[in-house]
């Protein structure tokens, strides 16, 4: 992409990266801290123009395509934002990178974006630490208290390819570790539900088992059994929001520390006996390369206090 000024007028060329994004998308993007509501107006209004025409807010750009971008406004931000003040802190550990992807291995109790409350979360952080790289997206996301490998695109086309890799659930195997309450009774099992999104009263999202919902399906293997525990491979042949966490709850066995399908009197003690989280870990990653085709398997092993609590346990 290369850009030239006139008069407070920009005017930018689509490089590779940016081709096959939505205009609005690319103009939200761009300039940030303005409102959506304005990028529209100024979209409709003819001030925004691709290779010197009008068009809408739906056009997808194309490689060597010439936008006019008014001048406008961009909100200022203060000098030291929380996520600029947490990506000198928080260091995110790779666990692959190359031109097109990076896995990285990401800590319980951060969001994987801002949002809801939320000021920022892996990919800002990510963008933050890395000012330089042109392109940075979330692949798939993982729960804020999931922790584990999440996969972020470094080009356009490895998005793409990588989504379109998901949306067909057997090009990209997905394995999770889980601690769950009581014993699993087989040596591994297929669940399948239809799960429903709602919201609570408070608004909070939540997911129910339900004939209205959407058909969703793991394979739980059972890697271990303790007195009063199991330790599960969950397989995602399928990827509904909350998945895992509604297939094992609903089969009578929550995710011990789950604080929204588990059980709250269990949850209260395991804090005392070393379990201060939610023990769901997505562990291993084994896809074909979006753009070499090579095989890739990725894993990140237990974090050290989940792997603590499980060595404590009695067969």
């Amino acid at each position: 992409m290369s850009e030239t000024s006139k008069a407070s007028v920009t005017f930018v060329e689509i490089g590779p990266e940016e081709a096959g994004q939505r205009l609005d998308n690319y103009l939200i993007r761009r300039l940030k801290g303005v409102p959506k509501s304005h990028i529209y107006r100024i979209v409709r209004g003819g001030e925004v123009r691709v290779n010197k025409g009008r068009t809408d807010v739906t056009y997808r750009l194309a490689e060597g395509d010439v936008l006019r971008i008014p001048p406008v406004r961009v909100a200022e931000k203060p000098a030291s934002t929380a996520v600029q003040a947490a990506s000198g802190q928080l260091e995110l550990e790779v666990v692959f990178e190359d031109d097109a992807l990076i896995a990285i291995n990401k800590p319980s109790g951060v969001a994987v974006h801002g949002g809801s409350g939320i000021s920022f979360g892996v990919i800002e952080l990510l963008r933050a630490q890395r000012p330089q790289a042109k392109f940075l997206e979330l692949v798939h996301r993982l729960d804020r208290d999931t922790s584990g490998l999440l996969l972020i695109a470094k080009k356009r086309s490895a998005l793409v390819k990588l989504h379109e890799m998901l949306r067909d659930n057997h090009q990209i195997d997905k394995r999770y570790l889980a601690l769950v309450q009581g014993v699993w009774p087989e040596p591994r099992s297929h669940v399948r539900f239809k799960l429903l999104k709602y919201e609570t009263p408070d608004g909070e999202r939540r997911v129910k088992k339900s004939a209205d919902g959407l058909t969703s399906h793991t394979v739980v293997n059972r890697k271990a059994k303790f007195a009063d525990a199991s330790l599960l491979e969950c397989e995602l042949k399928t990827g509904r929001t909350h998945q895992i966490r509604v297939h094992l709850a609903e089969s009578g066995h929550p995710i011990l520390g789950d604080d929204k399908y588990g059980d709250p009197a269990l949850n209260r003690v395991l804090p005392r006996d070393g379990l201060k989280r939610m023990f769901l870990h997505a562990w291993r990653l084994t896809l074909s390369h979006p753009l070499t085709s090579e095989k890739l398997i990725l894993e990140a092993p237990l974090p050290r206090e989940l792997q603590t609590y499980l060595d404590t346990l009695v067969p």
